[in-house]
């Protein structure tokens, strides 16, 4: 068992890096220099947290730090710590994960030693105080929660085909755009950001600049609402043209047009005027959503037709 666990980093100084767990050992972490696992920032205390293998179950237990160890998305005291949950200390996300049966045990020094070796080449690719990732790592529900819990300031920049960035208060979410588009609203932006499933994230300093308009929703209940569409979304999915298809009125028309709602009328000249899904997407007031099942509709309807 003592073989089989590790703590891999999946952000921070040694985002790549593996730390080894053994049976019946204590990692202590934090700052000072003289601990198993040192973390050398602002955030993390001298003596952060503590990580134990014995008799077959991991526990963490916070030491009194200043800014808390949160598992999962919440800030622990004490807690067992199960292969795949994600623990944040200071900038760092570490998750505990198996080993390979034929992993080779490694003394202290040869596991810091490849932790520096890890951080040099980190060091070249981000700033000292940047937090940066991978989506595959830490899917950004999860990351969004973590920053929640721990009340992070700044801005998570989210890039894959697309950039996208994520404005943070005191961990909620109060602004979002992608690709620097404000037309598109924070709530809509938001709610495309969430279906990313791949691409890297990197949470960078607060920006001063003010929006006209800002989310005053919790950010619990932005990422319920964005999951729940999302799932409805992947429902429906079969019945919608691609998002880059042409879309064209059907003529000649033989539905009556008095047959439509309001909502359906709105996305019926949207296609008239943009020819495309994604032009009725990005042009429409409502949510992604309502516009996809409106448009589920028009096409069984024979309103519309995709090319």
């Amino acid at each position: 068992m003592s073989a089989g666990f590790a703590l891999k980093f999946i952000s921070g100084k040694y985002q790549g890096g593996e730390f080894p767990l053994r049976a019946e050992k204590q990692i202590v972490i934090g700052r000072s220099s003289e601990l198993d696992m040192v973390l050398v920032e602002d955030m993390v205390s001298r003596k952060h947290a503590k990580i134990t293998l014995q008799g077959g179950k991991i526990t963490i237990e916070d030491l009194g730090s200043t800014n808390g160890t949160f598992v999962n998305g919440e800030k622990v005291k004490t807690s067992r710590i199960k292969e795949g949950d994600r623990i944040l200390i200071g900038t760092s996300i570490l998750k505990l994960v198996r080993q390979g049966a034929n992993v080779p045990e490694m003394d202290d020094a040869v596991v810091k030693q490849k932790l520096e070796e890890v951080a040099i080449i980190q060091s070249a690719k981000q700033t000292k105080t940047a937090m940066t990732g991978k989506l595959e790592e830490v899917p950004l529900p999860d990351l969004l929660q973590l920053f929640h819990t721990s009340k992070k300031n700044g801005v998570l920049a989210v890039t894959n085909e697309h950039s996208g960035n994520i404005y943070l208060r005191q961990g909620k979410v109060y602004y979002c755009c992608i690709d620097d588009n404000h037309e598109l609203g924070p709530q809509k932006s938001f709610n495309r950001i969430i279906t990313w499933e791949q691409g890297d994230f990197e949470l960078r300093p607060p920006d001063p600049q003010e929006f006209m308009v800002e989310l005053d929703t919790s950010t619990e209940a932005l990422l319920m609402d964005a999951l729940r569409q999302l799932d409805e979304m992947k429902r429906i999915q079969s019945q919608l043209p691609a998002i880059t298809s042409s879309l064209t009125l059907t003529m000649p028309m033989s539905a009556p047009l008095r047959d439509l709602t309001p909502d359906q009328l709105d996305v019926l000249q949207l296609v008239h005027n943009y020819g495309s899904f994604n032009g009725v997407l990005d042009h429409s007031p409502q949510d992604d959503l309502v516009v996809a099942e409106v448009m589920v509709d028009l096409i069984k309807k024979d309103y519309v037709r995709g090319g």
